[in-house]
């Protein structure tokens, strides 16, 4: 598998997309998904795919301050 440092910047990568209209400062929201891809990573399924649909789905039940 890959490194950490690499998975460390796929899971920064995938969050980024995901959360593109998230604040960066909305914690709030974007640490559920954040720890959502982390649970995926540690899964079966870890394809880049995989990621971002787990993200997009965390995306959807996270508490935003956003709206």
């Amino acid at each position: 598998m890959s490194s950490k440092a690499e998975l460390a910047a796929l899971l920064r990568a995938v969050l980024d997309e995901v959360c593109a209209n998230v604040p960066s400062s909305d914690a709030a929201t974007r640490q559920p998904v954040a720890a959502r891809l982390r649970e995926t990573l540690r899964g079966d399924r870890c394809s880049l795919e995989d990621l971002k649909q787990a993200g997009r789905d965390a995306l959807i039940s996270a508490p935003t301050t956003w709206r």
